[in-house]
């Protein structure tokens, strides 16, 4: 291979530029303004899982003494530390000039965030109203004192660091932990038309004195901290504990892991920052982030609407499947025809829909389901109840480790197994990811298998705003297959053979460079040859080295990648042939697509899978063919749509700089164009 200066972007460092095109949505005007504050809650929230995940990953090899170059790049553990400190701070920091410059636009619209020192006298009554009657009561008060050990502090939460000055030089410091259950944003009453708003810290700020009347001070401030914990489960070794036992032990274990950042108010004093980093334990090599008056800027995901539409996306309400009808039989509709979902540009309906029809027909016998993260009141979940309680035999798959949704999912895997459902819970050194579900039921004597692949998890919060698609099928060879996923979870030494599907952690890499390597021998015998992938991340150096030996060959290569992107494109006898964009929108794009050109006769794929070394080998995963003729064309059109877009659409190239696509051509914006596309298929 001719070598570049890198063969590969970092892929933590890729990360921090997918979140720096998240908050590219807080500035971009076209986006409606409450709309913006809520991209900056996600850039922020974004934030804190990286650092729970990937830097303590890091972390955790620099601490081993390793090296960690291989894994990491071709970066040395120890400057990546380094670097994505820099990177952070420089984010955090446009995040803030980004926030205020939103505050400023508020205004014009007549919503006046205040502060404490703003409160005026129409407001004072209702905040100390609201202050004894809703937070006193609640409050988490930490008296700092050297003769007693300071409680472990939660990951994650904010806590107001106070510090009582007194002349004689006898300091208190003490800390008021910020509730996740405290609502953030308090409305206040209007006032001239105008809405305010004031935030629960700043309540606080302003009762200080009521909190700490007791103690005898000259001055008193309040400034914010925050720490990241690091979010790896550590298990422990109890064969006494069932695994349910065993992971709610680790969950709750999470909140006291070694901390790996800690972020705080820039304007506190240097003596108050120095005692608190020594009473932590927090040294350099945790990532210390200078930041503004306010943390855990991920509750402007919650920022109340008021009532202002104009500042609000529009609603789309979601559109009828073609064909597919939820007044009547979904078994029947699909007995004749395959169908696709495409949500949120679909309802999300047709799945309850079908779990709920076989969870009350009587001819259906057995449910088999997979179950990666369940929305926090599951209708999946209760129609899966409501079949066990009806005597079918219903088998669910669910991943407990889903990555901080843990708790959703063992209180659920409780309620299923008190109802009789038999659960299995993953597949020792693998985690169930695919997405998928398989019906028998019983036709003229004989069983028949009707279910449902997807690229998304079966969660009707996250289905409104994530892009995925879902294949309803009677396909007797898929469903065949499908069923043998099934065998190998209760039976794992058993490797079975799929003469359909893809499946990891068997057989994706070489089918997928089976897939590859046809389309370099149609390049070199100058037919017709592309490959066009859309999904949310790759960092399988192992596929980014195959996807260069395709371009190399003279394969068309357009990757639409939303997240990290370890491969570098555009570059001269490596990646010429290969351009990717990312798309960051309204939607968070999700799919999972794959089309190879297979001589003019394409191959079209939808997949739970990512093009990570995790999902590749250490995943169960499904790559599902489409056969469906129809299906097929719309998937071709809707990665053409995709790959039209110069709205939202940031170009990725070696100097990672997100640059929008603009190409002169008629305005693209895809998601919206996607829905117009369903819209039009509806009339037509």
């Amino acid at each position: 291979m001719v070598k570049h200066k890198n063969n590969y972007i970092n892929r933590e460092l890729s990360w921090l530029q997918f979140n720096a095109r998240v908050l590219q949505e807080a500035t971009d005007e076209s986006v409606p303004l409450i709309e913006r504050l809520r991209f900056l809650g996600i850039f922020s929230n974004n934030l804190d899982e990286f650092f729970k995940v990937r830097y303590a990953t890091v972390k955790r090899i620099y601490e081993a003494g390793k090296e960690g170059k291989s894994q990491l790049g071709g970066i040395k553990a120890e400057e990546l530390l380094e670097k994505i400190t820099e990177v952070v701070i420089n984010q955090q920091s446009e995040s803030q000039e980004i926030l205020a410059s939103i505050y400023k636009e508020l205004e014009e619209h007549n919503i006046h965030i205040i502060d404490e020192a703003g409160i005026e006298s129409d407001h004072h009554d209702f905040i100390k109203k609201y202050f004894y009657e809703e937070l006193s009561p609640a409050l988490v008060v930490i008296i700092l004192n050297e003769e007693i050990a300071l409680p472990e502090l939660k990951d994650s939460a904010a806590y107001l660091t106070i510090k009582m000055s007194s002349s004689n030089g006898k300091d208190k410091f003490a800390l008021i932990e910020i509730s996740k259950t405290m609502n953030r944003f308090i409305v206040l009453p209007k006032k001239n038309g105008s809405d305010y708003i004031i935030m629960v810290d700043d309540i606080l700020r302003y009762c200080l004195s009521d909190m700490f009347n007791i103690f005898n001070y000259d001055s008193i401030t309040a400034h914010m901290i925050k720490i990241t914990r690091d979010g790896e489960l550590d298990f422990d070794s109890d064969l006494s504990k069932s695994f349910i036992e065993k992971l709610s032990s680790s969950v709750k274990h999470r909140q006291s892991g070694d901390p790996v950042r800690f972020v705080y108010d820039k304007k506190i004093d240097s003596d108050t920052l120095d005692f608190l980093l020594n009473i932590m334990g927090i040294d350099s090599k945790d990532s210390i982030i200078p930041g503004g008056r306010y943390h855990n800027r991920r509750d402007y995901m919650d920022f109340p609407s008021l009532g202002r539409t104009n500042l609000l996306y529009s609603k789309i309400n979601p559109l009828p499947v073609k064909g597919l009808s939820l007044q009547k039989s979904i078994f029947k509709t699909i007995s004749e025809k395959d169908y696709l979902v495409y949500t949120p540009y679909h309802t999300f309906s047709y799945i309850v829909k079908f779990l709920r029809e076989a969870a009350l027909d009587p001819s259906v016998k057995t449910i088999k389901i997979t179950i990666y993260r369940l929305a926090q009141i599951s209708h999946v979940a209760s129609s899966l109840i409501n079949a066990a309680k009806n005597g079918k035999e219903v088998t669910v798959s669910i991943e407990l480790r889903a990555r901080f949704d843990e708790e959703a999912n063992i209180n659920y895997a409780e309620q299923m197994q008190d109802a009789g459902v038999k659960m299995l819970f993953g597949v020792t050194g693998l985690k169930v990811h695919c997405k998928m579900c398989v019906v028998e039921r019983e036709e003229e004597g004989k069983l028949k298998r009707y279910g449902f692949i997807s690229t998304g998890n079966f969660n009707e919060s996250t289905a409104k705003v994530y892009t995925d698609f879902t294949l309803l099928t009677a396909n007797s060879k898929i469903l065949k297959d499908i069923n043998k996923v099934f065998a190998f979870f209760e039976v794992n030494y058993k490797i079975h053979r799929y003469k359909h599907i893809i499946t990891s952690p068997h057989y994706t890499k070489t089918k997928l460079f089976a897939l590859i390597n046809d389309e370099i021998e149609n390049a070199k015998q100058g037919k017709p040859a592309y490959i066009k992938l859309k999904m949310n991340s790759i960092s399988s150096y192992d596929m980014v080295d195959k996807l260069y030996e395709a371009s190399r060959a003279g394969v068309k290569i357009q990757m639409i990648i939303r997240g990290l992107c370890c491969l570098v494109p555009g570059i001269e006898d490596m990646s010429e042939n290969i351009e990717v964009i990312s798309i960051v929108d309204k939607f968070l794009e999700h799919t999972r697509l794959f089309i190879f050109a297979n001589n003019d006769n394409p191959k079209v794929f939808i997949s739970s899978a990512d093009w990570m070394t995790r999902n590749i080998d250490n995943r169960v995963e499904v790559t599902c063919p489409i056969y469906d003729q129809d299906i097929k064309n719309e998937l071709q059109e809707q990665f053409a749509i995709s790959w039209s877009d110069n709205v939202k659409a940031r170009i990725i190239n070696d100097t990672q700089d997100n640059t929008y696509l603009r190409n002169g051509e008629k305005k693209v914006r895809s998601q919206f164009e996607t829905y117009n596309y369903y819209l039009k298929k509806l009339e037509g």
